[in-house]
């Protein structure tokens, strides 16, 4: 009945949601942050650069606009007026962390990606899955070596795929000074790509682990046939 419930509820329009969350229904709570949450840890990791510091962002910024949803008079999409919490959220912690010695919180339990990678073919296999990973992990260092205009305008556009209307009025922006960031954005990346693939090309279309056990294995098995 319960799940029910939620899927009824994931279905309803993000006003539909406002309401009952005012109205203190703690699904509706739910339902917002299940439909925005990757969208919105996305865009405070592509500020802050840094998983655990963009999900600490996105919590305070949940409780301040749940604590605030009254304040939401729809001028702008709620999707909007959401993201622009976050957005602030995160640039604070960004001054916060300015402000303090660097600390690495790489390799952390729980550590998040900025992309989801398609997986759950029949024939993934470790090899696959580590190149998956090394992918990602080429991405994001892209990614995050872009400046900030350019990565906030890419990350909305190419991997959020908001609208061009969308982006500028999240970003104060014109509209075409999105797509120019957005076409400066790719060059940088691409460029940033070259750079980084390069000294790995030597190693691609490797034949080994479960590959050479397979023919291995297959070519045993056709010798002892004869």
């Amino acid at each position: 009945m319960a799940r029910q419930a939620e899927t009824g509820l994931a279905e309803r329009s993000d006003g539909e949601l406002v309401a009952l969350a005012l109205a203190r229904e703690a699904g509706a709570f739910r339902a917002i942050m299940r439909r925005y949450n990757q969208r919105l840890f996305r865009i405070a990791r592509g500020i802050v650069r840094d998983d655990a510091l963009a999900e600490d962002a996105l919590q305070e910024a949940y409780l301040k606009a749940f604590r605030h949803l009254g304040d939401f008079v729809g001028t702008s999409a709620f999707s909007t007026w959401l993201t622009r919490i976050v957005m602030n959220e995160a640039l604070g912690r960004l001054r916060q962390a300015a402000r303090r010695p660097e600390v690495s919180f790489e390799g952390l339990p729980g550590e998040r990606r900025i992309l989801d990678f398609p997986t759950g073919s029949p024939i993934d296999n470790p090899e696959t899955t580590m190149a998956q990973r090394q992918i990602l992990k080429l991405v994001e260092e892209a990614t995050d070596s872009l400046p900030e205009e350019f990565r906030l305008v890419f990350i909305a556009r190419a991997i959020e795929e908001m609208s061009v209307e969308e982006t500028a009025e999240l970003l104060s922006l014109k509209p075409e000074t999105v797509r120019s960031r957005l076409h400066r954005a790719r060059a940088l990346l691409r460029r940033r790509l070259d750079a980084m693939i390069g000294p790995l090309a030597l190693d691609a279309f490797p034949f080994a682990g479960w590959r050479c056990e397979r023919l291995t294995e297959r070519v045993m098995r056709r010798l002892t046939e004869r």
